[in-house]
């Protein structure tokens, strides 16, 4: 590896896709390399550094799954055990999934809950606890291990899961089973625990996000603050099946592989893999891959991890973002560094049929709204019959704020 070229191409790419400030942490088995560029906050001007934290979003997902799975390894937690056994009152408007839900269904996205839901309530140790009951009026999105459909609120639930059978918050477990044995002195949930380094604030284009952080609440899902090379020590802790750097075992082979094993098939493995595992989006890229994406208030992150085989040493890259459209950006750099260091493609995204499909426009212009987004089809300006106009994407009036929760999963899907 050649760091000062590896900085170049991160500052060029950048600057082509501007993208107000990124952190790389790249690795070639025991091999990293560090570069950073672009400013924190576009209001300062302070200098993007290889130590600034940036908030990582659904990446969280990750270390919330692995704090599970060590309750599984100690026999605290049955993965298909009614979700019920740990947690009486759990509830959703839909009693077959209320029942019958697993943590195995949180973990691999098939439970069927409305992942879309991000009430604040509070910044009190029982945020979360809170979270959980307002999923009372929830409706279901899907039967229960009908499909695998990304659910943010699956991940919160396994966070009150985390917090029961330990008896402490989220944050305080988080903190004391892997932030510490992975010596993780900068990494942190909370926005005072960031002011004390330097801290990425979101981007919408050259916008500063009139918001730093998230709902407390949402912290199982996507509320760590990290810098680059620290998701490469999580990567490593599991490349080594659950072995930190320092050789302290924090989770059992088993669990670390289990996490890694497919699950269930995405339905759209265009934007995040082929199929999920225990947490781990995964795939195949002429050799498998793990990895997830994160997503926050003007802030993205990648995290791809390509595993070792005979001739080839594994291949890690974190890169975080404080822009809100960094898609193409990391998707040609992630393609550079894949290909030269571990001998694969990057799949292309899905490109439209060279000719078009005959339809009649009716079939498709109207309006389409979820929890955080609006999207109109053609809307005021009335398209013609050889073309559907406009398709534009905003947030209705009563949630023009919370549309840019649009944040944890990846492809900035609401997740």
């Amino acid at each position: 590896m050649d760091p000062a070229r590896l900085q170049g191409r991160l500052t060029a790419l950048a600057e082509q896709y501007h993208v107000v400030g990124a952190s790389l942490a790249f690795a070639v088995g025991d091999d990293t390399a560090l570069a950073a560029t672009g400013v924190l906050n576009m209001r300062t001007g302070t200098p993007v550094t290889v130590d600034s934290v940036f908030q990582i979003g659904s990446i969280t997902k990750l270390w919330t799954a692995t704090l599970v799975m060590q309750l599984v390894d100690e026999g605290l937690v049955d993965l298909d055990a009614p979700l019920r056994t740990y947690l009486p009152d759990f509830r959703i408007l839909d009693e077959d999934v209320s029942a019958g839900v697993t943590v195995r269904h949180l973990l691999n996205h098939t439970s069927g809950i409305g992942g879309d839901f991000f009430p604040d309530t509070g910044r009190g140790d029982d945020c979360v606890a809170r979270y959980v009951a307002e999923l009372a009026d929830q409706p279901a999105s899907h039967p229960l291990g009908a499909t695998m459909s990304y659910c943010n609120a699956g991940f919160v639930v396994l966070g009150r899961v985390i917090e029961v059978v330990r008896g402490q918050s989220w944050d305080t477990v988080l903190r004391e089973r892997l932030f510490t044995p992975l010596g993780l002195t900068s990494a942190g949930t909370l926005p005072e625990e960031a002011l004390l380094w330097g801290a990425a604030v979101g981007h919408f284009g050259s916008e500063v996000s009139s918001q730093w952080g998230l709902p407390r609440a949402i912290g199982p899902a996507g509320l760590i603050q990290a810098r680059a090379v620290d998701l490469l020590a999580f990567a490593r802790l599991h490349l080594a099946d659950g072995v930190t750097t320092d050789g302290e075992r924090v989770l059992s082979v088993e669990g670390s592989r289990a996490m890694r094993a497919a699950q269930v098939t995405i339905p759209e493995p265009w934007s995040s893999g082929s199929s999920v595992g225990l947490g781990w989006m995964l795939g195949d890229w002429g050799r498998p891959v793990f990895g997830h994406d994160g997503q926050t208030l003007g802030q993205t992150a990648y995290l791809q991890v390509v595993p070792g085989r005979p001739g080839r040493e594994p291949v890690t890259v974190a890169l975080l973002t404080n822009s809100n459209d960094t898609q193409e950006f990391s998707r040609v750099l992630l393609s550079e560094l894949l290909a030269e260091h571990a001998g694969i493609t990057v799949p292309e995204p899905p490109q439209p049929p060279a000719e078009p499909v005959a339809s009649d426009p009716a079939d498709v212009i109207g309006t389409y709204e979820r929890v955080l987004m609006t999207y109109v089809v053609g809307g005021a300006t009335a398209p013609s019959s050889s073309s559907l106009g406009p398709v534009v994407c905003s947030p209705p009036p009563s949630v023009r704020t919370r549309s840019r929760q649009c944040w944890c999963r990846s492809r900035r899907t609401p997740t």
